[in-house]
């Protein structure tokens, strides 16, 4: 196997491919195992426009969309709100509803680090989704 002994010219030492073959087809294995499992992207949830000639349902009033504006201030649906008061607030508008989702809309002109801020509070208030809000989308396009 590893050495051969005797013969002509004494002993004659070959490298072995079994083991390494072996190893290489174990590590083939695992990451084909371990691939499936790692995260592919982000889940974009995106807010649907209502279809033309219908009047928004009870649902549709429902929705709770936090804005990030250029000066840093927020609101939630048109309601002013301090960052500090934010999270509170979050819960206690989410504590009779089964299914929290809110959309956040920033400025254009803002940093992502603000509307990070405001991802990073609604998901500490306990909110099961957060998606994110464009001008594209408020727009029905």
């Amino acid at each position: 196997m590893g050495m051969a002994v005797g013969g002509h010219g004494g002993p004659k030492s070959d490298i072995n491919m079994t083991p390494m073959i072996d190893v290489l087809l174990v590590l083939i294995i695992i990451f084909m195992v371990i691939t499936p499992l790692t995260p592919k992207g982000l889940e974009a949830l995106v807010p649907q426009p209502p279809p033309p000639n219908q009047p928004p349902n009870q649902s549709d009033q429902r929705t709770v969309v936090i804005s990030v504006n250029a000066d840093h201030s927020m609101l939630i649906n048109q309601d002013p709100i301090d960052e500090a008061h934010l999270g509170s607030r979050l819960e206690e508008v989410f504590k009779t509803r089964a299914e929290r989702v809110v959309f956040v809309k920033g400025d254009p002109s803002l940093d992502f680090l603000w509307v990070a801020k405001a991802i990073d509070i609604a998901h500490g208030a306990g909110i099961d989704k957060v998606g994110l809000m464009t001008a594209k989308v408020e727009a029905g396009q």
